[in-house]
């Protein structure tokens, strides 16, 4: 068995046993610390206990989470258990050691786990020692103690690494010289692993980053990865540190070379003048790290004496000589004890430095506080997001057991670190307490005041009457005042005991459980006698470490040491007692808020009184004066109730016979001077005893040449060496005020003893010399006055003194209310027993008189009840009502009164029932389902009879008639399955012979109606003289599909508006833009309402004239007559031409400075003027033409009419306007629909349109001036085209023919021409002219594509001067458009051939 007490590798955390758990009823809650007294014979062996509040005790939180905030303490879970924490401090001061001596140190791994260099030193130093075990061959044994497998030579192994690393600090540490021991150096091993020392300055000075998380889990296989020089410069501590590469990493060592060019340099030998200069500048510069320092200069005879070796005495053998970096003395390599192969990489210390490091103390370890601060949100967050990533769950779904296990094996490895935040003691006065108070911030609810009354309210148990603490005056926080806890998952509370060993009562206010132990008090020696025997390294330097909250050992290894250990977790809404001196401890299994006080009871005086005495050992500072706290309840033992003042009585007994033979032997040491004084008017660390730092009150002795010092009378002799005649007494009282208080004490706890005598004098007389009423109620007052605790003659005297609450309460049954007939046969056996005199009463006989007639009236009544007759048909109804009218009279209720009005209502009820189902005479009325399951539910609470059952019966047979029937018209309701008219008409006719009034079937009976309308109006519909608007029949489909009845007619309408909808669709998207603002009818008629732009301040035209309705101006009704929509087209037209011919006058007025374009701002360039409203517009706002057709036009270039520069805004062009073939098959399309659509008839109206306006414009265009016209300009593009190919006037290299049918144009390349073109290619007659001008009005109002409409621009184009300023913004405007196919480039045109081609044709001056 491993002498080490861990537990065996591998084996897993076993539970301990449960501790108590207790329910009370809310009778025992009511009384907390009552509760908690009587509980206690049995929690207390367990040291803590859990209760479970009545279910209905929950109090609101309240908290107020916008202004809590907090910072969270950092807990290292195995720097918490004391053991390991044992193993990382040796696993520190080994690391210290071998770094100093310029060795970097690398755990080695066994069996894929890293070895415990602390177990291995602690089983070698058992097994006798190095040299005993080697010589010995006991590495075998070491290795099974170590928990290794056997037969794997794992002892050799251990040895080696033995002998490498532990073996010269463990001589190191006895002082003893290592002789003929040559370590080795671990930088190459590929099995180390690099150790982090977890040396107690660094952990407590390294603030936690705000960024990360602190929680992580170690990889135990790689290394963590090395610090980049980034990561030095950003982090101070890093940056302090000076760690680079792999080694151990402390303070101090400075190995990385602060210049980032700088590299590593070999240890060579040099000439005397080469190292004289770099010894030089070794000193003058910073001196680069990883390199052996060898500072000797041979040519300087003033440094010769001091580089000597202090071994040898010697100054030879230069290369061999060493120099300290911390006291540079000089050292041979070999001289050393072991001496060095090879000079050491870095920095090097000697023996002496290495031993003055490594004997300096470490520090009191301690947890340090985050650097950042969280809400209550925040931290949940980051504590359910932490623990789901741990464990790779729901939070909700992670077994306790399974954290708890977890818990304890990360607390004891050294391998794994994780880090997590505990909002611990928190103070509930600044921040706010979980449960509510009358502090008067907010006002409360009527049940926030009940809960904040409640003696379970943490706030309100420590200052109950029966708690000690009441008595003291100050908030103590932590024990008069609660402290609050925000726990995370594996956030712990160490083991420990509460200050003087007070009670503790914790409550569990929201979030996952806590995990408790427990140790009972009887047990609390023993687990600190086996915390110090196992981790005596710790209490080394901190003695009072269980006092500081930071040391936990697994329960397991205490109960293997004979500690009782008990657990449990505490769920939310549940308290747990911790008892006196109850050591506990425990972890959080995630995010919860919990809240905790202390309270004392009279039991504790005794503990407290030795918790003083232990601290007083420990030289520990006192939260308060336990001689204070005594005395004050002593000076007023009237305010004590009985066990307070019998418990402060027997400590202030001790207290005083202790005070008494302390100041005897200063009276005998010769101290007779004295003065008082009130020691609780002065702050406590003005009154501590200069050698125990307990807190004085009684008495202290002082001394005059020492003012500012004093000592209790246990330290007398340690207070100062001044002479006897100048140290004095300061007391509180005298002995004989002491004695007093004694007596005052005594008197009241032996009161209740006089009293007890008394009542029971009182209670025992015999008949003829029983006392008054008023005698008991005065002794019963006393009782109260003095706080006598309940008892059996308390009790006593409570029953006797209700006689005169019996006789008022009697008075008031013959005034008010009738007795009922226990009452008044207790009355009269309580009159009888009762060993009190009452005079103010009626006597006995009266009330025997008025039991016999009531006696008299049940044996009537049960006559009449227990009569055969009544169970077939109800009794007569006149005898019933004379019983009745009797009983009324009496003065007490009579139970069988209760049996004759229930014989009564089954009457009536029986009557209802004939009424319903009309077997009585009379007018019959509406029965419906709710009246009869009202008969049904009466009739359950009559008394039973045959009548009853048959009526019952009936009503039972006809309601589930009406209930099936409903059932089926329910179900033909929901419309899961329509059914033919013909079955509805057949359930609704057999329905209706039932005589019950059915809810669905008149629901059914009225959908009947409606599909029968339905029918009509689809038929007068179908036979009128058109065929019917989409409208009307879309109105029909939707209320057929309502309708739970099949209709066959129902599915061809649906399948005619289908297919009117895709007709719809379809020219909607051959009419439509894309994300246009427009109706596809308001596109197919006329703009009759054109909107004219003018000044911002004239308001707009009705936002509704743009709706369907108004587009032609008719209402719906008209829009469904054909002849009103081709009348409404026609004027459309006309209105929609004047409209257009306005707005041009009107918008070629406009002046510079008005608004133009879709976006109403001011003009700039580019601008360009629309071709049929002459409204200017922006380039950046609405698309320009691009100038050249597209590639299917074969277009010369040098005919600028033939250039589409014709330009339509967004408002005059409307649509895509497609061409007029496509047009024609829509409305093939639309013949085939047996519906008419608005749309429709507008496509029909516009086709008409279209077709006419085509055939006076072919008209137009065939006249013998408009054909010579177009031959003209027909004539001019060849002959354009034709010279250019003779060449004349260009280079050899150059044909246009060739360019015009090789190259694409580029737009910007037109812009050469535009000086150069003039006057009118074509000369027109004035009428001719306006004809053209009138149809291409026209033709641009069509919103479709014609090819007459660019014919006639061209024409007239051609008539005209070039517009050269639009033509310039357009080339301006446009970026690259490509010409026909056969033109593959940009135009280049010679300037000579372009000047002569112009003016042989008359295109230019």
């Amino acid at each position: 068995m491993p002498l080490w007490p861990s537990l065996p590798l591998g084996e897993e955390f076993v539970p301990p046993p449960e501790c108590p758990v207790f329910e009370p009823s809310w009778e025992e809650f009511q009384d907390p610390l009552g509760y908690i007294a009587k509980i206690r014979p049995i929690a207390e062996k367990s040291g803590i206990c859990k209760i479970r509040p009545p279910p209905d005790w929950q109090p609101p939180f309240s908290v107020e989470l916008d202004s809590f905030r907090f910072t969270p303490r950092i807990q290292r879970l195995n720097e918490l258990e004391a053991e390991t924490r044992v193993k990382l401090n040796y696993l520190d001061r080994i690391a210290r050691f071998w770094e100093i001596q310029g060795s970097s140190l690398k755990i080695p791994h066994i069996e894929r786990r890293i070895l415990d260099l602390f177990s291995l030193s602690k089983v070698v130093t058992d097994e006798g020692g190095f040299e005993m075990v080697c010589k010995e061959r006991r590495w075998a044994r070491v290795a099974q103690r170590l928990g290794y497998p056997t037969g794997k030579n794992i002892g050799s192994l251990l040895r080696s690494h033995y002998e490498r690393i532990v073996y010269p600090f463990e001589m190191f540490q006895s002082g003893a010289s290592l002789l003929h021991c040559k370590p080795k150096h671990y930088d190459g091993e590929d099995v180390d692993k690099e150790y982090k020392p977890h040396s107690i300055p660094l952990r407590q000075s390294v603030q936690p980053s705000k960024m990360s998380s602190y929680g992580r889990r170690a990889n135990r296989c790689q290394p963590d990865p090395e610090p980049t020089e980034e990561d030095i410069e950003k982090n101070p501590e890093l940056k302090k540190l000076q760690i680079y590469g792999a080694g151990p990493k402390m303070m101090g060592l400075g190995l990385v070379a602060r210049d980032k060019g700088m590299r590593k340099k070999e240890v060579k030998k040099e000439e005397p003048g080469e190292e004289y200069k770099k010894h030089k500048d070794e000193e003058e510069g910073p001196c680069t790290k990883m390199t052996m320092r060898l500072r000797r200069n041979l040519n300087n005879p003033q440094c010769v004496d001091s580089f000597v070796c202090r071994m040898c005495g010697r100054g030879d053998d230069d290369e061999k000589l060493l120099l300290c970096d911390g006291c540079d003395d000089n050292y041979h390599t070999y001289c050393l004890l072991p001496p060095l192969t090879d000079p050491p990489k870095g920095n090097w210390r000697c023996p002496k430095c290495v031993a003055e490091e490594c004997k300096k103390p470490a520090e009191a370890f301690g947890f340090e506080q985050a650097t950042r601060e969280y809400t209550l949100q925040s931290f949940g967050e980051m504590a359910d997001a932490f623990k789901a990533d741990y464990f790779n769950m729901p939070v909700h779904m992670v077994p306790t057991e399974l954290v708890e296990r977890e818990f304890w094996r990360l607390v004891s490895s050294i391998e794994e670190d994780v880090t997590v935040e505990y909002g611990a003691d928190i103070h509930s006065k600044e921040f706010g307490s979980g449960f509510p108070m009358n502090n008067g911030k907010r006002k409360l609810t009527e049940e926030e005041e009940e809960y904040a009354r409640s003696g379970w309210n943490l706030n309100v148990m420590p200052v109950l009457e029966q708690s000690l603490l009441c008595h003291i005056n100050g908030d103590i926080s932590g024990m008069k005042v609660p402290w609050l806890y925000v726990g995370m998952v594996f956030s712990a509370f160490c083991w420990h005991i509460e200050d003087h060993w007070s009670y503790s009562i914790n409550y569990l206010h929201w979030g996952e459980p806590k995990t408790w132990y427990g140790v009972p008090s009887v047990a609390a020696e023993r687990l600190e006698e086996v915390m110090k025997k196992l981790t005596p390294e710790l209490f080394e330097f901190q003695p009072d470490l269980l006092h500081q909250l930071v040391t936990i050992m697994n329960p397991n290894i205490l109960m293997a040491h004979g500690v009782p250990v008990v657990r449990t977790n505490q769920c939310a809404g549940e308290f747990v007692i911790t008892f006196p001196r109850a050591y506990h401890s425990g972890f959080n299994q995630g995010y919860n808020f919990a809240e905790a006080v202390n309270f004392c009871t009279a039991d504790w005086l005794p503990a407290g009184r030795s918790c003083i005495e232990h601290y007083r050992r420990l030289r520990r500072y006192c939260v308060f004066s336990h001689e204070e706290l005594t005395c004050k309840m002593a000076a007023c033992p009237e305010k004590l109730d009985l066990n307070l003042a019998a418990a402060t009585h027997r400590e202030m007994f001790i207290i005083v016979q202790e005070e008494r033979k302390l100041r005897k032997g200063l009276m005998e040491r010769g101290i007779t001077e004295a003065e008082r004084e009130a020691f609780e008017l002065l702050p406590d660390d003005e009154r501590q005893c200069d050698k125990c730092k307990t807190t004085c009150f009684l008495s202290a002795l002082a001394c005059s040449n020492c003012p500012e010092r004093l000592v209790c009378l246990y330290h007398t002799q340690d207070l100062c060496n001044c002479p006897t005649d100048k140290l004095y007494l300061r007391y509180r009282y005298t002995l004989d005020e002491l004695l007093a208080m004694l007596h005052r004490l005594k008197v009241r706890s032996e009161s209740f003893d006089s009293w007890a005598n008394r009542v029971k004098e009182a209670l025992e007389q015999e008949e003829g010399n029983k006392i008054v009423t008023d005698d008991l109620e005065m002794l019963k007052m006393e009782a109260a006055e003095k706080k006598f605790p309940d008892n059996e003659l308390l009790q006593r005297a409570n029953i006797y003194t209700a006689c005169s609450v019996l006789m008022d309460f009697v008075l008031l049954c013959i005034s008010e209310r009738k007795m009922t007939l226990a009452e008044l046969k207790s009355l009269v056996e309580t009159m009888q027993n009762l060993p009190c005199v009452m005079n103010h009463i009626y006597p006995v006989f009266v009330f025997k008189a008025v039991l016999q007639t009531v006696e008299a009236y049940q044996t009537r009544a049960q006559a009449l009840v227990n009569d055969k007759d009544w169970r077939r048909d109800s009794p007569p109804p006149e005898q019933l009502q004379t019983l009745l009218e009797q009983g009324g009279k009496l003065p007490v209720v009579v139970p069988e009164c209760e049996l004759l009005e229930g014989l009564q209502e089954q009457g009536h009820w029986l009557a209802d029932v004939r009424r319903t189902l009309g077997t009585e005479g009379g007018e019959r009325q509406e029965v419906t389902l709710v009246v009869l399951r009202n008969l049904m539910e009466a009739g359950c609470n009559v008394p039973q009879s045959v009548s009853v059952e048959t009526a019952m019966a009936e009503l039972q047979e006809l309601l589930t008639i009406a209930e099936r029937w409903e059932e089926k018209a329910q179900i033909c309701l929901e419309q899961r399955q329509k059914h033919p008219l013909s079955t509805l008409e057949a359930i609704v006719n057999e329905a209706q012979l039932i005589p019950v009034k059915l809810p669905n079937i008149l629901a059914l009976q009225g959908c009947l109606t409606r599909a029968r309308a339905w029918v009509t109006d689809l038929e007068e519909i179908q036979n009128g003289e058109h065929y019917p608007c989409l409208d009307d029949l879309e109105g029909l489909v939707a209320i057929g599909r309502d309708l739970p009845v099949f209709m066959e007619e129902l599915r061809q309408l649906e399948l005619q508006v289908a297919s009117a909808h895709s007709w719809r669709d379809k020219a909607s998207k051959t009419f439509l833009k894309k994300s246009s603002q427009h109706s596809l009818l308001e596109v197919l008629c006329p703009c009759a309402k054109r909107r004219e732009r003018r000044d911002e301040t004239e308001p707009l035209d009705d936002p509704l004239d743009d709706s369907d309705t108004n587009t032609l101006g008719l209402s719906a009704q008209d829009l469904r007559d054909p002849a009103a929509i081709v009348m409404a087209f026609k004027e459309g037209e006309h209105q929609e031409k004047e409209a257009t011919l306005k707005l041009q006058k009107t918008n070629m007025c406009k002046s510079g400075l008005n608004s133009v374009c879709v976006c109403g701002g001011q003009p700039r360039a580019p601008q360009l003027r629309c071709h049929l409203c002459k409204d200017w517009f922006h380039g950046g706002c609405v698309p320009f033409p691009s100038l050249l057709p597209s590639s299917e036009v074969s277009v010369n270039p040098l005919c600028w009419w033939d250039w589409d520069s014709r330009f339509l805004c967004s408002q005059c062009q409307r649509s895509r306007r497609p061409r007029l073939e496509t047009i024609l098959a829509l409305l093939v399309a639309l013949q085939k629909l047996p519906v008419r659509l608005p749309e429709g008839e507008a496509l029909q109206c516009l086709t008409e349109r279209a077709i006419t306006w085509q055939g006076r414009a072919k008209e137009a265009l065939e006249t013998p001036e408009l054909q010579q016209a177009l031959q003209r300009l027909q004539e001019l593009k060849e002959t354009l085209s034709c010279e250019g190919d003779k060449g004349g006037g260009f280079n050899k290299n150059f044909k246009l023919s060739s360019l015009l049918n090789n190259l694409d144009v580029c737009v910007g390349s037109l812009l050469p021409l535009l000086p150069l073109l003039k006057g009118q290619v074509v000369e027109l007659s004035p009428a001719t002219r306006v004809q053209l001008e009138e149809l291409q009005l026209e033709g641009d109002l069509l919103e479709v594509s014609l090819d007459q409409t660019q014919t006639i621009h061209r024409v007239l184009q051609a008539t005209s001067v070039p517009p050269r300023e639009a033509l310039h913004t357009l080339i301006q405007s446009c970026h690259v458009l490509v010409l026909p196919v056969h033109l593959t480039g940009p135009l280049i045109i010679p300037s000579t051939w372009m000047r002569s081609c112009a003016h042989q044709n008359g295109l230019v001056q």
